[in-house]
């Protein structure tokens, strides 16, 4: 009589070794680096690096000034996230932004017909921008006209009646017509907004839209007149930023 003999379970040893690493990462929400997770998971450093430049590149983990922390790839395998949660891993995100451009970072979205600064990082020299007329000033600060440029006609006209495009300064835009225009469908292949001392003398600014389905928001950064020769520069330099990470971010408040 023959016997009958269950398969054998294969374990995927690379598998069990990525997700040992990932849980580790877990516990050092400041991040940490590649021969403290090799210390701590008892892998060879070769080998950690190896399983961490594959977790880098599909966004389970995200590396920053030689540190490993989860990245957003992680945050999608949860059905919710708390708001406080979304609002740290949001902050977090723009104060690396705002650290490597060495700029200021705004974060706006278009919601319930109201364009709101959500989450702001100063950098050295360069201050976020006033918040207190952020949404009477979408036509004159770089983020606020980055969604009235993505609204359609109707909603940009609803905005412009209820807040009026006043004079912030004596660069301000004060025609509706003079407003710049985004396609709704692929705005990321056009130029960033820009604008130069329209919300405040002494400031520069630029935007890139973020756009998923209906929902529209936009990233901006914000420099001094001074240096405002980097802002071509700083504004590819964020176009580049704007990923998973960022559209999660998002839409996920």
């Amino acid at each position: 009589m023959s016997r009958v003999t269950e398969p054998q379970t294969t374990l995927i040893v690379s598998a069990q070794r990525a997700l040992r690493l990932l849980e580790a990462a877990a516990r050092y929400p400041s991040g940490a680096t590649a021969k403290q997770l090799a210390r701590d998971t008892g892998l060879a450093l070769g080998t950690t690096y190896h399983l961490l430049r594959t977790l880098v590149h599909d966004r389970y983990l995200e590396r920053f000034e030689g540190l490993y922390r989860t990245g957003p790839a992680v945050s999608g395998l949860s059905r919710a996230e708390s708001p406080a949660a979304g609002r740290s891993r949001l902050d977090g995100l723009l104060g690396r932004i705002a650290h490597q451009l060495s700029a200021a970072v705004h974060f706006a979205r278009y919601k319930d017909g109201e364009v709101d600064l959500l989450a702001a990082a100063a950098a050295p020299g360069a201050p976020t921008v006033d918040p207190r007329h952020f949404r009477a000033g979408a036509h004159a600060h770089a983020a606020g006209k980055t969604l009235l440029a993505l609204m359609s006609a109707e909603e940009r006209r609803s905005h412009l009646t209820r807040y009026p495009m006043i004079p912030f300064t004596p660069y301000t835009l004060r025609e509706p017509a003079h407003l710049p225009l985004l396609p709704r469908h692929g705005p990321q292949r056009a130029a960033p907004i820009t604008q130069y001392q329209e919300y405040a003398l002494g400031t520069a600014g630029a935007a890139v839209p973020i756009v998923l389905g209906s929902g529209l928001a936009a990233v901006a950064v914000s420099l001094p007149m001074s240096q405002a020769h980097r802002l071509p520069e700083i504004a590819a330099r964020l176009r580049t930023r704007v990923g998973d990470d960022l559209v999660t971010a998002a839409f996920g408040l």
